[in-house]
């Protein structure tokens, strides 16, 4: 066994700090000087969200004041008990150092922030050893690139951000390892798997993780102080506050046949949700990580909970389901889903963006972390992004604001949707020989035939439907009516897909004329309110 990886203390978690400069800290200094960090700079991000959702009940255990902690039932019984005790944590302006120090050096804790710890390593399963086996009893693990996303695998595997291969791994560095650690546990895949056995049961099949294919949203702060204090999700939205609480940590590892425990506020709803076990494999001097165990680690149903930092949309059927991670889409796309009233919406914002402090609305931001992902196993991009100050235009403070913030996204999702349309009519006329191309004839399209211009349009429009949609926020504008600078925006996204066209281009001239056409029927005021 090498040598130990002790997270309270290693430089493992980059962050910047309010002066500019970047650093490295482990989870001891990231809390003892949360006040002096500006911003996590985490370079995967679905390891920031998983590691902010670690971070989050760790705070609700340091928090305190008066004597009060910040994760007491007690407490909790009341929100407005409860949200005032977190005010006076943040007015205190940092974490207690003495409360810090009291957490990471508890006893019962001992051993259990060591990457490598030999009975208890940090969110990891030390029994994989023995019961990830081949069938003559040899060790049969994952490998390395198996942890590591963005790494290929196997074979045929894909090479998307190195050339490393199975037959010639290359070490993780400790500090990196933990990083994947979290996002496997999280965003990790469904489906075969390393096989584990327990007693005669062995499979090798692991559902999804919780977050897999997901898009977070977290109220940001000038300071992760603010931030993580802000993080920790109101005990009234979530499910199992009055009960006896834990993380992985903190508690005897589960038994994989058995039930799985019930989730509790903040710890196991943040923490304890985890479909996959993980054992890393450390080389002499503990410094890097050469092999890991990834397999499953329950096949019990899971308990459904709310997620506080995820927005949710309605289904055709009425239920409702996280929304999806789109690397394409960007964030100003979901504003309206994190301003407006659940009852006023087909969405529901995430509940961390309720009950926000007042004061510090003009100052807060949304931090997205999102990872495009399939259900089972493929991985498109994960991407993190930041908006403006926004949360003071949420409708309980600027309900003029916030209905202005969905008219304007409305209209550049209709626009968005027409000129898509436009497009494809577009080369439909200027590529059939068989089309009609009389004002009024009807024209079929074929889905498997969309042609070019539709995706280079698209590709064009909606960056500059962003710079739009900013422009249409800023004061002065928000009795501006919303159709036309995305309509605008549309008509020269199009005629850049489209490109030139000579006289003898007669198709191409009328495929522009009727897709041009399409998009200013949206000058109609019934299309962009």
């Amino acid at each position: 066994m090498g040598g130990g990886f002790d997270l309270r203390v290693e430089p493992w978690i980059p962050v910047r700090l309010r002066t500019g400069e970047l650093a490295r800290v482990g989870l001891r200094e990231v809390f003892t000087r949360a006040h002096e960090i500006e911003d996590l700079e985490v370079p995967v991000p679905p390891a920031a969200a998983g590691l902010l959702r670690i971070l989050a009940p760790i705070a609700a255990r340091i928090a305190t004041d008066g004597g009060e902690r910040f994760d007491d039932p007690d407490v909790a019984e009341d929100i407005d008990d409860w949200l005032d005790l977190r005010e006076r944590v943040l007015k205190a302006g940092r974490f207690d150092p003495q409360a810090v120090d009291a957490y990471f050096g508890r006893e019962d804790l001992a051993g259990r922030f060591d990457l490598f710890d030999p009975e208890r390593p940090f969110l990891q399963d030390p029994r994989l050893r023995a019961e990830c086996v081949d069938a003559k009893g040899a060790p049969n693990p994952s490998g390395v690139n198996k942890l590591v996303m963005g790494r290929p695998t196997g074979v045929n595997g894909a090479v998307l951000f190195g050339h490393f291969t199975d037959t010639a791994p290359v070490p993780v560095p400790a500090a990196e390892a933990a990083w994947h650690l979290i996002a496997q546990l999280y965003y990790g895949p469904s489906g075969q798997c390393t096989p584990r056995r327990i007693t005669e049961y062995r499979t090798g099949s692991s559902d999804a993780g919780p977050l897999r294919k997901s898009v977070s949203y977290f109220p940001w702060a000038p300071d992760l102080f603010t931030t993580l204090v802000l993080a920790v999700p109101s005990p009234q939205d979530v499910a199992g506050w009055e009960t006896p609480d834990a993380c992985p940590w903190e508690e005897e590892l589960n038994a994989p046949l058995a039930p799985v425990p019930p989730l509790t506020w903040p710890g196991r709803t943040l923490t304890g949700r985890f479909r996959h076990a993980v054992l890393l494999v450390p080389s002499e001097d503990g410094r890097t990580v050469t092999d890991a165990y990834l397999t499953w680690s329950t096949h019990e149903p899971p308990h459904r909970v709310r997620d506080p930092y995820q927005i949710l949309d309605r289904r055709k059927d009425g239920d409702f389901q996280p929304r999806e991670a789109d690397g394409a889409r960007a964030l100003w796309r979901d504003l309206d889903s994190l301003l407006l009233k659940d009852s006023r919406h087909d969405a529901r914002r995430p509940p961390v963006l309720e009950h926000l402090p007042r004061r510090l609305l003009p100052l807060l931001r949304v931090r997205a972390y999102g990872f495009d992902q399939d259900g089972q196993q493929k991985d498109s991009v994960w991407f993190r992004a930041t908006s403006p100050p926004i949360l003071q235009w949420k409708e309980e403070n600027d309900p003029q604001m916030a209905y202005h913030v969905k008219r304007c996204h409305t209209a550049a999702e209709k626009t968005g949707e027409r000129l898509d349309f436009a497009a494809r009519i577009a080369w439909k006329i200027a590529t059939d020989t068989s089309v009609d191309l009389s004002p009024k004839a009807r024209i079929k399209l074929d889905a498997r035939k969309p042609g070019p211009w539709a995706a280079a349009a698209l590709t064009r429009y909606w960056p500059a439907a962003e710079t739009k949609f900013w422009q249409l926020t800023e004061p002065g504008h928000v009795e501006d009516q919303a159709g036309k600078p995305f309509l605008d925006a549309a008509l020269t996204a199009l005629d850049e897909a489209i490109g030139p066209a000579n006289r003898a281009d007669i198709r191409v001239a009328r495929a522009r004329h009727r897709a041009r056409g399409l998009l200013l029927a949206l000058l109609q005021p019934s299309a962009t309110h």
